[in-house]
């Protein structure tokens, strides 16, 4: 077990090096509009595709994207798959147990229940969310009367909202908003909540100099107001800096 510990922690010591040194990796879910989604081209898109590419280029990186499933998207940075997430992850206690994050690059922005009408039951009815994030978390921990629904994905979770599976399903506004947009036969419902401290670039623990690189390039985009113009242009109705 000793000399496992010590293998894991040399592996990540080395990936560490070699992101500081060559392509850095961003890794995405490519399923979560508008922070990222696959285009019509097959590639990555969306607010944190634009924001990452503005990163790399003030920080004088090389970067690639890297798509991949989002409830394995935390153990796959840590084993190396890649050197950094940028995925609509919200910087929360828990995750900074296992990996570090950068500054935020947005604020905390309100979570919102999506539901068929007004009458959906968010006390005690079904809620649906996607397994892993603040959302279902805040459905286990806040709302003992309801009962969660999980989804790998936040398709799945909608998906389970219409074909009445769950009364609601609870996600990031800025997601929902568009979906309730285009479907006449959903809406939002209930109150926003405010949970967790915003979004960050997601880092291994042991990569400080890459999250130096990041939290300074961040720091120089909110200082020049280019974050708050994308962040408008890109994530409308959300808070800027």
């Amino acid at each position: 077990m000793k000399t496992l510990t010590l293998t894991t922690a040399a592996l990540a010591l080395f990936a560490g090096a070699a992101a500081a040194q060559d392509v850095v990796r961003l890794g995405t879910e490519g399923a979560y509009p508008p922070y990222n989604f696959i285009n019509d081209a097959g590639e990555v898109d969306g607010f944190e595709r634009a924001l990452g590419d503005e990163l790399c280029a003030r920080a004088e990186l090389t970067c690639t994207w890297v798509t991949n499933d989002w409830d394995s998207i935390i153990p796959n940075l840590v084993s190396g798959n890649y050197d950094a997430i940028m995925a609509g992850m919200s910087i929360t206690p828990e995750r900074e147990e296992v990996i570090a994050f950068s500054d935020p690059y947005t604020q905390p922005d309100p979570s919102a229940f999506l539901g068929m009408d007004d009458s959906a039951d968010l006390s005690t009815g079904v809620i649906a969310a996607q397994t892993g994030t603040i959302q279902a978390g805040y459905v286990a921990s806040e709302m003992p009367g309801a009962t969660l629904l999980e989804f790998a994905t936040p398709e799945e979770s909608v998906a389970a909202v219409r074909n009445g599976e769950a009364d609601a399903v609870l996600a990031d506004k800025a997601f929902l908003d568009p979906v309730a947009a285009a479907d006449d036969a959903l809406s939002l419902v209930g109150e926003d909540v405010l949970i967790g401290g915003g979004i960050g670039v997601g880092l291994r623990q042991t990569d400080t100099e890459l999250k130096a690189k990041f939290d300074a390039a961040i720091q120089s985009m909110k200082d020049d107001g280019t974050l708050n113009t994308m962040i408008t242009d890109l994530l409308p109705g959300s808070a800027t800096f």
